[in-house]
């Protein structure tokens, strides 16, 4: 399994991915699920990927060529953020096609993606591509899009992040939601990565990559688990003289 977090603000993106890749208790792997793509001067565009790995490295590799052959449609021709997501939605069913045409019937070739980035004066933002290849984006009341294994992540997300968030406390955000995703859900592991986007750059030059052992990923986990033990020893008791018999349900 796979989770994947991007976060789109008024300042700039944050994206965040894990790299485990489970085929079984047995055989466990590690891949990168956030791909950064070499475009034109005026764009930037980053991947992030959660389902079949075959589909997603299928998908990446068809999108570096359409570019390398200059394709009518590519990432470099594209003028808008949107028209990036419905061309990758596009490639997504056909690969999934093909593998489907393949005859296995197990075979589950399903992928879904987040593309987020800046294409020229256009504004930054990121977009969800479902298996189906239609997409949608982030909003004002919901400034994220998760993938893979969301919802052991999502109440901290809904909790805190706001549009006009600070990107280095919506990374933060980002960082608790995985580390409380990996802790309940054992397919979701490090390395962990993280990337900041600042609005207009066009640049993806903040990257963070921790492993397990990172110190700093380890005392955010403690600091975090210690607060929320603190905050609960003081939440405010029921009180015993509101009790009454437990009703007959029968």
């Amino acid at each position: 399994m796979t989770y994947c977090i991007a976060v789109s603000l008024k300042d700039g993106l944050v994206l965040t991915s894990d790299s485990r890749t489970n085929a079984g208790i047995d055989n466990v792997s590690i891949y990168s699920k956030m791909y950064a793509f070499t475009t034109a001067e005026d764009r930037k565009i980053v991947l992030l990927s959660a389902g079949n790995l075959a589909t997603t490295q299928a998908v990446i590799d068809q999108l570096r060529r359409d570019r390398k052959d200059k394709a009518e449609v590519n990432l470099d021709s594209v003028r808008y953020l949107s028209e990036a997501a419905e061309y990758l939605g596009r490639v997504s069913v056909a690969k999934q096609h093909r593998h489907k045409e393949s005859g296995q019937n197990s075979f589950n070739p399903t992928a879904t993606f987040i593309l987020a980035g800046q294409i020229g004066a256009e504004p930054h933002g990121a977009y969800l591509i479902y298996p189906e290849g239609n997409c949608i984006t982030t909003s004002t009341q919901t400034p994220y899009l998760q993938i893979g294994e969301n919802k052991y992540g999502k109440p901290v997300l809904d909790r805190f992040l706001r549009i006009d968030t600070p990107l280095p406390e919506a990374g933060r955000c980002c960082l608790i939601s995985m580390d409380s995703t990996m802790r309940s859900n054992a397919s979701v592991g490090a390395p962990v990565e993280l990337s900041i986007y600042h609005k207009d750059s066009l640049s993806f030059d903040e990257y963070y990559c921790f492993q397990e052992d990172n110190e700093y990923l380890i005392s955010l986990r403690r600091m975090w688990h210690e607060k929320l033990k603190e905050i609960f020893v003081g939440l405010p008791q029921f009180s015993k003289e509101d009790s009454r018999p437990l009703p007959n349900s029968l």
